[in-house]
């Protein structure tokens, strides 16, 4: 524990600032994660009956340690060398639980283990299967250990036969389970099929109890790791893999510290996010790597009303020194961002075969503002799709003339400051797409280079800065792109040599785009103005 604690002195030393508009943002002043303090008292789960042999069922003996532990004041409950079977463990305070090295903690694919409990996800309340491995209410616990926690996730999940090469389809399809009616889709039973085609199942329904969900039981899967309203939590060391949906998730919790921990889910896994951290205050997330089968650290607080609702963002975090493999998003805010989120610190991460790089997402309907983000240091490699997107159409078509009244649900985006960045091959460099009612503002990015097919696209954006940006595009018609855009400052910006075009300026609404230091030359044409956008709206300065 006294490396923990020396690492988290460390990167309050780190003194990096970021300059923009005349500002000055310093990384000298970091948010810090309090640590959870534990007795030495070892509690071995051998003492309490646990059978190491893949077959017996450890869940009572498992269980009977962490309660025996906590009674006694706290300790480690120790999961030694072997492999241990069980059902869900419920964590308690003052209890870390040790998955020692070589130890791999094995839940069990019978489902009817897992009883029905009312739980959340994806921001809303929801019928859920019981968690691998929860707690609710706790102080001081913790997961540490470089051992292996494994969800047997795939019995869990649906999936795709284009997802699959044909063997592995065969093999699936003879394991049991239904296959669609169009023969596109594997599901693991009848039960989860019924969910499936019940309109909003996954939402608490009024006057409804569990019982009223119990036919469609298995379509709930699990999110593997739960913890709720918990303070002083670590999660150290250890592997977690194979997650039926979510992996990690964090919950309304306070000083919470993830550190050099292992995710790793299917490329394929509907739902696998690696980790989810959703409205929690004081967080540190570091030395840690993720391979998931959705988004990979992913900020969040809550959907659209019960989100506002509930009113508590994701503030005060600290990201630095991970690895994001295959995912949905490297880093990720959204799109259940409804309580906001703010004053967020990324550093040093390193993102390969993503869809998107730094990802920020929502939609109408949620409301939320998103604000105080900070960014540095990212390095990233065949990104999919963007390398930075900054969206508020998630998941619903764009409709740039469909403008509705600001109100509490409607989403805001402002004040992210992003600074040394390089990617090596994305579709798109960057793209900000705001909404014609609320347009995305204050985001100032500098010192890039980003090799792509496609170059940067603005969309109902204010207040955007863009200052030493390096654009290495295979198609440059054009190079920048700018619809209803106000108040943009492009300082520096490179580009191919004989670049078809270097600005598109589109909209009626587009206004004081500025330019400088950027040699125009370059390009085979300069500007072009179209849907309402006149030659007034793009100036160029020599300073």
């Amino acid at each position: 524990m006294n490396r923990i604690v020396c690492l988290i002195a460390a990167f309050l030393t780190v003194s990096v600032s970021l300059s923009a508009q005349n500002e000055t943002y310093s990384w000298n002043h970091l948010p810090s994660a309090a640590l959870p303090h534990f007795k030495k008292d070892t509690f071995d789960i051998i003492k309490y009956g646990a059978i190491s042999d893949g077959i017996t069922l450890n869940t009572k003996s498992i269980n009977d340690a962490i309660i025996d532990c906590s009674n006694k004041g706290g300790g480690v409950v120790l999961i030694p060398q072997g492999l241990w079977l069980t059902g869900p463990i419920e964590l308690k305070s003052n209890v870390n639980l040790h998955i020692s090295n070589a130890a791999l903690l094995q839940f069990s694919d019978d489902k009817s283990q897992y009883p029905l409990v009312m739980g959340d996800f994806e921001g809303h309340p929801s019928p859920r299967n019981q968690s691998p491995i929860s707690g609710t209410n706790l102080t001081n616990i913790a997961i540490t250990g470089s051992g292996i926690i494994d969800g047997h996730g795939e019995v869990w999940r649906a999936i795709a036969k284009e997802r699959l090469i044909e063997s592995d389809w065969k093999k699936l399809v003879a394991s049991g389970g239904i296959v669609s009616e169009n023969g596109k889709e594997w599901l693991p039973s009848e039960s989860y099929l019924l969910g499936m085609k019940t309109k909003d199942a996954i939402k608490v329904q009024s006057g409804k109890t569990l019982s009223d969900y119990q036919p469609m039981k298995d379509f709930f899967r699990p999110n593997m790791v739960v913890f709720n309203n918990c303070n002083k939590v670590l999660l150290q060391g250890t592997t977690f893999r194979n997650s039926p949906a979510w992996c990690l998730h964090m919950l309304l919790c306070q000083d919470l510290t993830v550190q050099e921990v292992h995710v790793l889910n299917n490329w394929n896994a509907m739902n696998g996010d690696a980790l989810d951290v959703e409205s929690c205050n004081r967080v540190l997330v570091e030395g840690s790597t993720f391979d998931a089968g959705d988004d990979g650290i992913c900020v969040k607080s809550g959907r659209d009303e019960e989100g506002r609702r509930r009113g508590v963002p994701t503030e005060n975090m600290v990201v630095r020194d991970c690895i994001v493999y295959r995912a949905h998003g490297g880093f990720v805010i959204g799109s259940e961002m409804s309580g906001g989120a703010r004053n967020i610190f990324v550093s040093n991460c390193t993102f390969i075969g993503t869809d998107i790089g730094l990802r920020f997402k929502t939609t109408r309907g949620r409301g939320g503002i998103v604000e105080k983000i900070y960014i540095k240091d990212i390095s990233m490699k065949e990104i999919i799709h963007e390398a930075i997107l900054f969206d508020m159409y998630y998941q619903v078509k764009a409709d740039k003339k469909e403008l509705k009244p600001v109100t509490e649900a409607t989403p805001q985006f402002r004040n992210f400051y992003v600074s040394n960045v390089v990617c090596d091959g994305a579709e798109k460099a960057i793209m900000v797409r705001g909404l014609p009612e609320m347009s995305i503002k204050g985001i100032h990015l500098d010192d890039m280079t980003l090799r792509t097919q496609k170059g940067i696209e603005l969309i109902e954006a204010e207040d955007i800065s863009l200052k030493n940006i390096n654009v290495v595009s295979t198609e440059t018609n054009p190079v920048v792109y700018i619809d209803n855009g106000s108040k943009i400052t492009l300082d520096n910006i490179k580009y191919n040599n004989n670049a078809d075009l270097l600005f598109s300026i589109n909209g009626e609404k587009s206004s004081v785009i500025t330019v400088s230091k950027t040699d125009v030359s370059k390009a085979m044409r300069k500007s072009i103005f179209v849907n309402g956008a006149t030659e007034s709206s793009l100036i160029f300065t020599v300073k």
